[in-house]
């Protein structure tokens, strides 16, 4: 089969399209036949900076397609089914070995490319909303970096929860396209301060919430826009920045700081995600939420579409196809 290697950290370039030998189902696994990829930013970081334990290796958390074979002990699915699936490497492929219990069935008619995006999307947005958020219907979220798959997730699912949605984007035309699934207030992070903008659309009160993938600095500005007693759920460093945020602030307004990693809940509470997982499959399956794709690559460009993920251009889901 053809994948997407690399054989040394660093940026895009290190990610070659290479014959590799074909995965084998192992007991208690699922063969997939990759049909999207949804690329995420873990994809991206894994690639720049984490150890991987052989080479070529082939990187991505989360891909979309057609069971090819299951693996002895595996009777829940079957072959022929489609199906979403998560996994620690290896979405880059034209085939994936995965775990049954990473691997949700979807509706025969869902669209592969509506699949790879909507488990690690809408599962850590949905987490980051309620279960660490604690959002409740009337208050008000602040989403940074609102225009990505992340962000647009949560602003999804804010919305419909009777939440004021406010999010932070790089252009008003991304703002202006937010408004169609459900953003109330909009942000442009490149020309407002955000802080001072949310301060001015709270009358001075500032946000019950805030869903933080961006990190660095944007984290500390995230901080000084809490209301008393509010919350923040930081769900990753999109920005690269090492700054160290200023955590004072917290104390002065009792209000937490959760760290949330959707991947890590899947592992410690796997009934838990799964339901979560499937009521959200189901939640897209009606058009009620709704994934949105940017761009689709080839599999043999996944380094343009790494590259093009870090110049910060997406609006939604990038894609590679096999």
């Amino acid at each position: 089969m053809k994948a997407a290697v690399y054989y040394e950290n660093g940026g895009p370039e290190v990610l070659r399209y290479e014959e590799v030998p074909d995965p084998a189902p192992q007991a208690g696994e699922v063969l997939l036949r990759v049909q999207a990829v949804g690329v995420q930013g873990g994809d991206l970081l894994h690639r720049q900076v984490s150890p991987f334990p052989s080479a070529p290796h082939i990187g991505g958390y989360q891909a979309a397609g057609t069971i090819a074979a299951v693996g002895e002990g595996v009777t829940s699915v079957r072959e022929g089914q489609r199906a979403v699936a998560f996994m620690m490497a290896g979405s880059h492929a034209e085939l994936a070995a995965v775990p049954l219990h990473n691997v949700y069935v979807v509706p025969d008619d869902m669209d592969p490319r509506i699949a790879a995006g909507i488990p690690v999307e809408f599962g850590t947005a949905d987490d980051c909303l309620f279960e660490f958020g604690r959002l409740r219907a009337g208050e008000t979220v602040l989403i940074q970096a609102a225009a990505g798959g992340v962000g647009l997730a949560a602003v999804q699912l804010a919305k419909a929860a009777g939440a004021t949605v406010i999010g932070t984007a790089s252009s008003d035309e991304k703002l202006a396209r937010l408004a169609d699934y459900g953003l109330d207030h909009a942000i442009n992070y490149k020309d407002q301060d955000v802080v001072e903008r949310v301060r001015d659309l709270t009358g001075g009160r500032g946000v019950d919430l805030v869903v933080d993938p961006v990190g660095g600095r944007t984290l500390e500005g995230s901080i000084n826009a809490l209301a008393y007693r509010g919350r923040i759920s930081w769900v990753g460093q999109a920005s690269r920045d090492t700054y160290s945020p200023q955590l004072g602030p917290l104390m002065g307004k009792s209000a937490s700081l959760n760290g949330v990693y959707f991947g890590a809940e899947m592992s410690h509470y796997p009934a838990r995600t799964r339901a979560l997982i499937e009521k959200l499959i189901g939640r897209v399956a009606s058009g009620e939420l709704k994934v949105v794709i940017d761009r689709e690559f080839p599999l043999s460009e996944a380094a343009e579409a790494h590259r093009y993920i870090e110049s910060r251009a997406a609006f939604g889901r990038v894609l590679l196809i096999p």
